[in-house]
């Protein structure tokens, strides 16, 4: 339907089509309404996923701080013990990363325990560890 305004609307002919103001009005409430939820949906998953990096890195603070760097900046305690920063895509987005937390990471480190995660736990883990990568260096 298309607002259509006869060319002899001031001289008594009915007007035909839809009242043009409010068709307007109710597509810039849907556009609004679409706009709100959109807003919403993302801050609640920013905020959700603030918290789950939190969680990981309140984690990482209790079982790793005393040996490794777990922030963006700093050095390691333990001179050779990697800061987490420096991870990369090569550790943390390997398959079998998270697949070792939940059945019991280890390493041939022999002071460095082994720790085993819950699923949940392994993702806020690896959730936070992502989020303080350095960036990739050009090759």
């Amino acid at each position: 339907m298309s607002c259509i305004k006869p060319a002899f609307a001031n001289r008594g002919i009915v007007r035909i089509g839809v009242n043009c103001a409010a068709r307007k009005n109710a597509m810039k409430r849907s556009v609004l309404v679409l706009s709100a939820t959109t807003v919403l949906l993302w801050s609640t998953f920013g905020y959700a996923r603030t918290g789950e990096q939190r969680q990981g890195k309140e984690m990482l603070q209790k079982l790793c701080a005393s040996c490794h760097s777990i922030g963006r900046t700093g050095a390691s305690p333990n001179k050779l013990a990697p800061p987490f920063r420096s991870f990369s895509e090569t550790k943390l987005y390997d398959s079998d990363l998270k697949q070792r937390l939940l059945t019991g990471l280890t390493s041939i480190h022999p002071i460095m325990p082994t720790f085993r995660f819950s699923r949940e736990d392994a993702e806020e883990v690896l959730s936070y560890m992502r989020s303080i990568q350095e960036p990739r260096k050009p090759k």
